[in-house]
């Protein structure tokens, strides 16, 4: 299992970014996948998870309304949108995916929002 993130990079707030997952090594369509985030100082959270026919929910309510996940099971691709950026979104995204019980990371992506 591979995962590995891309599209991050430093907005000013009110911005937006679209953050990618590319998947290989399983069975992409069959799994839900999960984006977390690690502020500084701070422990991972979920942010979003989606199911495999495309369902997404969204976690900390300080996210929901501004956020849009998406996926490409032909592309075995995971996205997520962010909009409307705040500086307390400032972290490192991760996506992550639960194979044969064991949960896959990929190694992140960094978001800064910052004037």
């Amino acid at each position: 299992v591979q995962l590995v993130e891309s599209g991050g990079g430093l907005v000013q707030p009110g911005g937006s970014l679209r953050l990618s997952c590319a998947a290989s090594g399983f069975t992409f369509s069959n799994y839900d996948m999960y984006w977390h985030r690690q502020a500084p100082g701070k422990e991972r959270e979920l942010v979003a998870r989606g199911t495999p026919a495309g369902r997404f929910t969204y976690y900390p309510d300080s996210v929901k309304g501004r956020l849009t996940g998406s996926r490409d099971n032909a592309e075995n691709t995971f996205y997520l949108q962010l909009n409307n950026l705040k500086p307390d979104d400032t972290a490192v995204y991760y996506c992550n995916v639960y194979v044969g019980g064991r949960n896959y990371w990929g190694q992140g992506t960094q978001v800064t929002v910052s004037s």
